[in-house]
C-alpha cells in the first residue's frame, strides 16, 4: 500500500462523540445505513462500563485530492449540521461510533431492531444497585426501554406496566441511570452532576442512597468518562484504492465494500448521483431482459472501464507513446476507481446498448434466463464489445465471429478465476477479429475441451454444462411434444428445462445392472424437455414413454425420430432402451456439436473408444464411444 500514511493513538470516547456531534467527525457516503440490535448495543454498553475493549476505530483525514467523499453525519446528530465540513471521517467502526453516539449523546429514542429484525425506538439505563454489585453480570445491568419508556408485561397479564419511566422521579426511586446523562450537556441541567443532585433531594440526601451513587459513579461513569479507544487515523494523501483496500480488510460489517460504493461516494461529491443513475438503468435492463437478472454494478463499472482505458492507449498512442509505455487496457480496482463523472457520462449509455445487445445474442444462442448463463462475468467484454462495435456489431457476420468466441469461452471453462486480464484481451481481439482487422484472439487459442470432460458433467455448477444444454437448442433442438425450434416464448411458456432421456428411477432398476449416477446424471444423458412432456416421461422406459408421447400429441414415429435427432439423440437405440447404445452415439454427437460451435478440433482418447484410431470419417455413421470402458477408467 505504497503511498498510505497513518497515525496511531487513543482518543477519549467523550471527544470522539463530541466531535461527532458537532459535525467535525462524520462518514464518508459510502457506509451502509446504522443497523446495530438492541442486544448488540446493550452489550456495547456493557463493554464500556467495565472498561472492557471495543476494538480500533480507522478515521480518513478529510480534505486531501486523492480522496473527496461526500459527507454524511453519524446517525442521531442535529440534522442543521448537515452542511458542516468535516476534518475527519470515519472508515471502520461506523456501528459502534453511531451506537455510542445515539445512546450516549441523543436527546431522541435510539433506533435499533429487535431479535427478529423489527425496527423499534429505545432508551437505555444502566441498573444502579446491580453495576456496584462485584459479582455482577455487566450485560445484565443495562436495561433498554420502549420509546414511550413504558414496560409491559404480555402472555397472563397482557398489557400490564410492570416499570414506569416517564418522569426523572420515576428513575429516581427505581435506582434507573440514563445513559444520555454521562455526556449530558451540563449547561442544559442534562449531565450526570445535575441527574446526581436530583437524585439526592428525591431520597432527601438518604445515606444509603448517597452511598450507591458514590459507589456506582466510581464503578460506572467515571469508566465513561476515562474510556479511550484505539484510533488509527489515515492521512489525507492516501490514495483511494488504498482506502479501499483497507476498508475491505478492516470492515467489521460483514460484507465487503464494492467500488460501486466508493464511486457513489466520489460522485456525489461532484453533485452527480450515480446510484439513482445506476438504479434506473439497472431496471430498464433487469425488467427487458430475464437473462440479465443477476448483472451487478460492479459489472457495469467493469464494461466501462474497459472502454475509457481503451480509449485512453488509443489517444496515447496517436500522440505518439510506444506500445510499450502507451497506458494498458484493464478493469481492475484500481481503474475503476479512477473513472470519473465525465467517463460514465461519456460510456454509460453506450455501455448501456452494449448490455441490450449482449441479451439479444444470448437470445440468439437459446439462453434465455440468468440461471442458465454459463458465465455472468463473461457479460462484461461481451457489452464492451457490441459496446464498442455499434452497428457494425449487428450483423450476421459479426454474431458469427462473436459466437465462435463466445463459446470457446464457455466450453474452454475460462471465465471462472482472475480474469480482469482476459478481459483486457478480449476487447482489442475480439473487435479486430470482427472488423478483419486480425486473427482469432487469444480465448479462441487457449479454448480446450476434453472429450471425458462430458463424463463429468452433471450440474448447472458447471458452465459447460448449461453452455451445452444451450447448445443443443441453439443448433435445432426442437420441443418434444410441439416439434417446433425451442425459442423465448417456447421456453419461457413450456417451462423448458434440462432433463433426463433415460428417466432415473429407469437407470436404478436397469437389468442385470443398475447404471450409475455418475452416468445417467452427465449431460450425455440430459436435454431440454418440456415441464409436461417430463411428466409423461415419468419414471417409464423410452420404448414406452415415446409411443405415449407421440399418441397424445398426434405425432407420427418418422416424426419424432427426427426431433429426437435434433437433440442428438439416435432413435433406435432409445426405441430398443440400448443405453449404452444411446450413450456412446450421444457422447460423440455432443462432441462434434461442441467442434462445430468452437471450431476446434476435440481429440478422442483410444481408451475412450472401442478401437484404437481417431474417428477421422463416419461414411458408416459415427463410432460408438466405449462409455463403460470409459466410466470405468474414470472410476479406477
Amino acid at each position: 500500500m505504497a503511498g498510505t500514511s497513518f497515525d496511531s493513538t487513543k482518543i477519549h470516547l467523550q471527544e470522539l462523540l463530541d466531535r461527532a456531534g458537532k459535525g467535525s467527525l462524520q462518514l464518508p457516503d459510502f457506509q451502509r445505513g446504522w443497523v446495530w440490535d438492541d442486544e448488540r448495543i446493550k452489550g456495547l454498553l456493557a463493554s464500556v462500563s467495565v472498561s472492557f475493549p471495543i476494538g480500533a476505530v480507522m478515521l480518513l483525514e478529510s480534505g486531501g485530492e486523492n480522496v473527496r467523499f461526500k459527507p454524511r453525519l453519524v446517525a442521531g446528530a442535529d440534522a442543521s449540521l448537515s452542511d458542516t465540513e468535516p476534518d475527519t471521517l470515519i472508515l471502520d467502526g461506523q456501528q459502534r461510533l453511531t451506537s455510542l453516539y445515539w445512546a450516549l449523546k441523543s436527546r431522541t429514542a435510539v433506533e435499533t431492531k429487535d431479535a427478529k429484525g423489527k425496527p423499534i425506538r429505545r432508551w437505555y439505563y444502566i441498573r444502579m444497585e446491580e453495576a456496584v454489585r462485584p459479582d455482577a453480570d455487566q450485560e445484565d445491568t443495562v436495561l433498554s426501554v420502549p420509546e414511550d419508556r413504558l414496560v409491559k408485561a404480555f402472555g397472563g397479564g397482557r398489557g400490564t406496566i410492570t416499570l414506569d419511566l416517564t418522569s426523572p422521579n420515576r428513575e429516581y426511586a427505581a435506582h434507573l441511570f440514563p445513559v444520555n446523562r454521562i455526556f449530558g450537556p451540563a449547561e442544559r441541567g442534562e449531565d450526570s452532576a445535575t441527574w446526581r443532585q436530583a437524585y439526592s433531594e428525591h431520597w432527601n440526601y438518604d445515606a444509603g442512597k448517597m452511598r450507591l451513587y458514590n459507589e456506582f459513579e466510581r464503578a460506572v461513569i467515571k469508566r465513561f468518562e476515562q474510556y479511550q479507544v484505539p484510533v488509527i487515523e489515515l492521512k489525507k494523501e492516501t490514495p483511494k484504492e488504498a482506502v479501499c483496500l483497507v476498508f475491505e480488510r478492516v470492515n467489521r460489517g460483514g460484507v465487503a465494500l464494492t467500488v460501486f460504493e466508493l464511486l457513489t461516494a466520489t460522485f456525489a461529491a461532484d453533485n452527480f448521483q450515480l446510484r439513482d443513475d445506476w438504479n434506473a438503468r439497472e431496471q430498464r435492463l433487469k425488467t427487458s431482459y430475464p437473462v440479465l437478472r443477476n448483472l451487478q454494478s460492479t459489472d457495469y463499472l467493469q464494461a466501462i472501464a474497459l472502454l475509457v482505458t481503451q480509449e485512453r492507449r488509443r489517444r496515447a498512442l496517436d500522440e505518439g507513446v510506444s506500445v510499450d509505455k502507451a497506458p494498458g487496457i484493464s478493469c481492475k480496482h484500481k481503474d475503476i476507481l479512477k473513472l470519473e463523472v465525465s467517463d460514465w457520462r461519456d460510456w454509460a449509455d453506450r455501455v448501456e446498448q452494449g448490455f441490450v445487445r449482449a441479451a439479444k445474442f444470448l437470445h440468439g444462442q437459446k439462453i434465455f434466463k440468468a440461471r442458465d448463463l454459463p458465465y455472468r462475468t463473461q457479460l462484461v467484454p461481451l457489452a464492451a464489445v457490441f459496446a464498442r462495435l455499434g452497428n457494425a456489431g449487428e450483423t450476421e457476420g459479426a454474431w458469427r465471429k462473436i459466437a465462435r468466441w463466445y463459446w470457446c469461452g464457455v466450453l474452454g471453462e475460462l471465465y471462472g478465476g482472475a480474469i480482469e486480464s482476459r478481459f483486457a484481451r478480449d476487447l482489442p481481439e475480439v473487435v479486430a477479429m470482427v472488423l478483419g482487422e486480425s486473427a482469432e484472439p487469444i480465448t479462441i487459442a487457449e479454448s480446450s475441451f476434453q472429450a471425458g470432460r462430458l463424463l463429468t458433467l452433471r450440474t448447472r455448477n458447471s458452465s459447460a454444462y448449461k453452455g451445452l444444454y444451450a447448445l443443443l437448442m441453439r443448433d435445432g433442438g426442437r420441443d418434444f411434444r410441439t416439434g417446433v425450434p425451442i425459442e423465448a416464448s417456447t421456453f419461457l411458456d413450456e417451462r423448458i428445462d434440462i432433463h433426463h432421456i433415460f428417466p432415473e428411477r429407469w437407470c436404478k432398476s436397469a437389468k442385470p445392472d443398475a447404471i450409475q449416477p455418475a452416468v445417467y446424471n452427465s449431460i450425455i444423458n440430459k436435454t431440454a424437455i418440456s415441464a409436461r412432456t417430463n411428466r409423461q416421461i415419468g419414471g417409464h422406459a423410452p420404448s414406452d414413454y415415446l409411443p405415449a408421447i407421440e399418441t397424445a400429441a398426434d405425432i407420427e414415429s418418422w416424426r419424432m425420430d427426427e426431433i429426437l435427432a435434433s437433440h442428438c439423440i439416435a432413435p433406435e437405440h432409445l426405441r430398443n432402451n440400448d443405453f449404452w447404445g444411446f450413450y456412446a452415439t450421444r457422447a460423440e454427437m455432443l462432441l462434434q456439436r461442441i467442434e462445430t460451435a468452437t471450431g476446434k478440433k476435440i481429440a478422442r482418447e483410444a481408451e475412450l473408444f472401442g478401437e484404437d484410431r481417431e474417428p477421422e470419417s463416419y461414411d458408416d455413421g459415427p463410432p460408438l464411444w466405449d462409455a463403460e470402458e470409459a466410466i470405468a477408467d474414470l472410476a479406477s
